[in-house]
């Protein structure tokens, strides 16, 4: 009777890469999530734990930050969207803080001063003109841009009617062949 050698465990080469893999991810798993929709310059100022309300109305864990509830009556926790449309039964109105960050660049780029004032120029001309115009351009910009978003759902909609419709003939075409088949196979016999 011969003996065999005892066996060796073979180790699979895939356990080394799962255990890097394992590592990798655990060390993905204890980082910060990234602040979403917080610009470049706004991100000191959501860095601590508790955050502050920039109107000084009360404060908010980072945990509330971008949580679908305004916990602000400025909207400063819900950076990602500014005007409060996805807010539900907060209980606080969230003004559009983009629609005045967005005038406040204008503003900048036009070269108008806080007061309405166009700079550099001596006139003292008001912008009331340009503040409506710039309105009804916007509210224009904005219906055309609904609009599109219409057209493309009615689209998508066309397209599932159509392939419903392709499909419907498809099996009753499918259906009438059996049936065809059905009958000179009976007739056959």
């Amino acid at each position: 009777m011969t003996t065999q050698p005892p066996s060796r465990r073979q180790v699979s080469s895939s356990a080394p890469a799962t255990l890097i893999l394992l590592h990798l991810l655990a060390g993905a798993a204890g980082a910060a999530p990234p602040l979403v929709g917080v610009s470049p310059q706004d991100e000191a100022y959501f860095a601590p734990a508790v955050i502050a309300c920039r109107d000084g109305s009360g404060s908010f864990p980072k945990r509330r930050l971008n949580d679908g509830y305004c916990d602000c009556s400025d909207g400063t926790d819900e950076p990602d969207c500014c005007d409060g449309s996805d807010e539900y039964e907060s209980g606080i109105r969230c003004p559009n803080t983009c629609r005045n960050i967005n005038d406040v660049r204008k503003d900048d780029d036009v070269g108008i001063n806080r007061k309405g004032v166009m700079k550099d120029d001596g006139v003292g001309m008001n912008i009331k003109d340009v503040a409506e115009d710039d309105h009804h351009d916007r509210k224009r910009t904005l219906d055309i841009e609904d609009l599109i978003q219409k057209l493309k759902g009615l689209k998508m909609a066309v397209v599932i009617e159509i392939g419903l419709v392709i499909c419907t003939f498809a099996v009753c075409f499918a259906r009438r062949r059996t049936r065809t088949r059905r009958r000179h196979y009976i007739l056959k016999r």
